[in-house]
């Protein structure tokens, strides 16, 4: 049975409040795990089944029917979770590159919500008794089935050792929240954003994005990703007055243009090929 997930809102800022719960945020792919009848199965937020994809959480000793919401992540060797790792476990279709991949990148099943054990829904109770079931059920913790750390009332202080740390953020919850299957404001998200000053060197014909540059080592412009979000129509407005006279050339995708134009964005945080993780606009800069 597939339960669509509680969904989070975004808080620009940390804060501290003793009526919540604050977590890490774990940096992989949301999940919703069923067993039940002794069969487990894995569903992305958006009821796409991924079990195959994670051979290693199917032979985890489940000894009652329970659904759990959580996170799957991969853990490099230094400790850090690493997305580019298990998205590429997501991807992974053909047996013999998922029981590769299994050996390689290592998945792992943070769990932070149970919704129901043994047959009762259980998304009606408030989140903390939610928390004392979890703790207390069957669950078979071992390297790659743990659950969530979690401290009450100091968020501002986890999200600073967050940010030492470089890691994705924090979530924010209220002990009295029900579990909804929607968005709410009773969960919350505070990202660890990266900053960063880029070129926009292009602008995509069909869809809304600009395309964007980074320096490298030699004082070169190379591509580093796509806009798609923050600006609002009176940016757009601007920059498509700015861009008239800067370009170069086009394609049927594309239109390309001179650097003249600098911005500053927000990014999760650099992919290893060097290019923004869903960069959003900020704010032009004037040289």
């Amino acid at each position: 049975m597939f339960i669509p997930p509680m969904l989070l809102e975004t808080s620009q800022t940390p804060f501290t409040d003793d009526r919540y719960i604050f977590e890490p945020k774990f940096d992989g792919h949301r999940a919703i795990l069923t067993h039940s009848g002794g069969r487990t199965h894995i569903y992305t937020r958006h009821n796409n089944e991924c079990t195959r994809q994670y051979p290693e959480l199917l032979s985890v000793p489940f000894q009652e029917d329970m659904i759990l919401d959580g996170e799957i992540v991969c853990i490099d060797p230094t400790g850090a979770v690493d997305f580019e790792a298990v998205m590429t476990r997501f991807q992974a279709r053909r047996a013999d590159s998922i029981s590769r991949l299994m050996e390689q990148l290592p998945a792992a099943f943070v769990v932070f919500d149970i919704l129901s054990y043994r047959g009762e829904d259980l998304r009606g109770l408030p989140l903390m008794r939610r928390k004392e079931i979890l703790a207390t059920a069957s669950l078979p913790v071992n390297r790659h089935i743990t659950i969530c750390p979690y401290i009450e009332a100091a968020g501002e202080a986890l999200y600073a050792d967050i940010c030492s740390r470089s890691m994705e953020g924090i979530v924010c919850k209220r002990k009295d929240s029900r579990y909804v299957s929607r968005r709410s404001p009773a969960w919350q998200k505070v990202i660890n954003w990266t900053f960063a000053e880029v070129w926009i060197t292009g602008f995509r014909k069909d869809e809304f994005g600009w395309l964007v540059s980074v320096e490298d080592g030699a004082g070169r412009l190379r591509p580093a990703g796509v806009i798609e979000f923050g600006p609002n129509r009176d940016h757009k407005r601007a920059f498509y007055g700015l861009a008239k006279p800067l370009v170069i050339s086009e394609d049927k995708k594309n239109v390309y243009l001179q650097p003249g134009i600098r911005v500053r964005v927000k990014t999760r945080n650099w992919t290893k090929a060097g290019m923004l993780r869903d960069p959003v606009f900020v704010e032009f800069l004037i040289s």
